[in-house]
């Protein structure tokens, strides 16, 4: 028997949210992984991507910043022409992009709730929905969407943010059992509490980071580092009969 690969040479991923944390470590293990990149972020945060385009390249890998405005459809469908017209091909797709606001439930706000629910949900399903026809038009590919374990278990002051991620876990499914047929594999991962410049914050608080490691089994909270391999696994040939399927990074967290 042969071991299958976990290179990703020659393949095109397409990595939104990419200017820091996950995004960023994803985008730069896949190149390392031998892949070439096309690294999304909002428009205003572009300058950021250049850093991340360095170490890309470094690798002997292409990088393609691309500014992408999620939810808009019309930004969606524009710049993944733009993508296409550039690689030519996408084979891997990382819907790592997504925005929190916490507030108690009863403190949430009509523009809370739709802009969380906007990109983490309706931008993750309408830019999967354009990808997606290419890869079929192409004969399959990756979809890997970041959920979180707020998608499986409750946490407080995420009335909106556990909604959108546990509609990620199922989306995942449903989008799994239909482009099955044209060899599309659609996986989702869901990290723990993972250190990023947006979550440093919370950390900061010894009581809040306190209390949010005393749930986690191996003692200690993610890192983006702690995510790539699963990222790498299930953009992989490795990973070819695995779809519809939520792989949880979360030291122990939901094992209680």
């Amino acid at each position: 028997m042969t071991l299958p690969s976990m290179r990703l040479d020659g393949k095109v991923a397409l990595v939104t949210g990419a200017a820091g944390g996950i995004g960023s470590a994803v985008a730069k293990a896949y190149a390392e992984a031998g892949a070439d990149c096309i690294v999304a972020e909002r428009p205003e945060r572009m300058d950021d991507l250049e850093a991340v385009c360095e170490v890309i390249r470094s690798h002997g890998r292409r990088a393609e910043p691309l500014p992408l405005q999620l939810p808009e459809a019309v930004s969606i469908e524009e710049h993944v022409g733009q993508a296409m017209a550039l690689m030519g091909r996408i084979d891997i797709l990382v819907n790592n992009a997504g925005v929190n606001r916490p507030a108690d439930a009863f403190d949430v706000t009509e523009e809370d709730w739709d802009l969380v629910l906007g990109v983490n949900l309706k931008g993750l399903f309408f830019l999967s929905q354009q990808v997606g026809r290419h890869m079929r038009d192409a004969g399959g590919g990756k979809i890997i969407n970041m959920s979180s374990i707020m998608g499986v278990v409750g946490y407080y002051q995420r009335a909106a943010y556990c909604s959108s991620k546990a509609a990620v876990v199922n989306l995942t499914k449903v989008l799994a059992i239909e482009w099955a047929p044209f060899k599309i594999n659609v996986n989702a991962i869901g990290p723990t509490f993972v250190v990023t410049p947006l979550t440093q914050p919370y950390f900061d608080d010894p009581v809040k980071s306190q209390e949010l490691v005393s749930r986690i089994p191996w003692g200690r909270a993610g890192q983006p580092e702690d995510i790539v391999g699963a990222a790498v696994f299930l953009a992989s040939d490795a990973a070819e009969l695995i779809t519809g399927h939520t792989m949880l990074v979360d030291g122990g967290w939901t094992a209680w």
